[in-house]
């Protein structure tokens, strides 16, 4: 389950593989569940895609409060149709794009978890298919944006297959092709069940990254 990752801020990439900028607000550049993230969805009108910011952790429009997005990070693909904080934005066709450089997932190869880094082995940074919806606080009637990312199955892949707790199952994110992008946010639920696939053996590559000691930046 990806818990953290790095939003990117490669506009360039933005533009050329959705069409839009980057907004002004960039929020922070590590991203954990509770945190704002830039995520490409549709606009109003389901014509083109914008760039907006979302909470990292859906929250359904049913909600009482936004304790729930603690632990709706990740949305597992064989049962997002069925679950009910997943089926409505699932159903609706609430598709998302999570825009980052890279994530973060535990490795248990030395018998304790150590922080590794996954990214496209090409540099180029990468888009992660999610669903997302809209919550209102009760107390301040804000209104809220917020995300969950799409996992499959990666047993025995060669990258993803090394992280998380020996025995346990292993997720990886749906990585969306670059050129399918818009496809994803356009799609039909029977179009986007089919892009749901494992990243492509030789796509990613991996590297041990320890947590640095924290430091005070422009986006913190």
């Amino acid at each position: 389950m990806c818990t953290n990752f790095a939003g990117t801020r490669n506009e360039a990439w933005v533009k050329k593989t959705l069409g839009v900028g980057l907004p002004l607000e960039l929020g922070r550049l590590e991203v954990f569940p509770g945190y704002l993230a830039l995520v490409a969805m549709l606009d109003a009108s389901r014509q083109s895609a914008e760039i907006n910011s979302a909470r990292f952790g859906l929250i359904p429009n049913w909600a009482k409060d936004a304790a729930i997005g603690r632990k709706t990070y990740n949305c597992r693909s064989e049962t997002v149709a069925e679950k009910p904080s997943y089926r409505t934005p699932w159903r609706k066709r609430q598709f998302a794009i999570a825009l980052m450089d890279h994530f973060y997932e535990p490795n248990w190869e030395t018998g304790k978890a150590e922080r590794w880094q996954i990214c496209r082995r090409d540099g180029e940074p990468m888009g992660v298919a999610s669903i997302w919806d809209r919550w209102i606080e009760p107390l301040t009637g804000e209104v809220v944006t917020s995300f969950s990312m799409l996992t499959v199955n990666a047993d025995g892949h060669p990258v993803m297959g090394r992280f998380h707790r020996p025995g346990d199952e292993k997720r990886s994110v749906v990585l969306l092709p670059t050129d399918s992008f818009n496809d994803w946010l356009h799609a039909s639920v029977e179009e986007a069940q089919n892009m749901i696939v494992v990243p492509a053996p030789g796509l990613l590559e991996c590297a041990w990254a320890p947590r640095q000691p924290a430091k005070m930046g422009l986006f913190d």
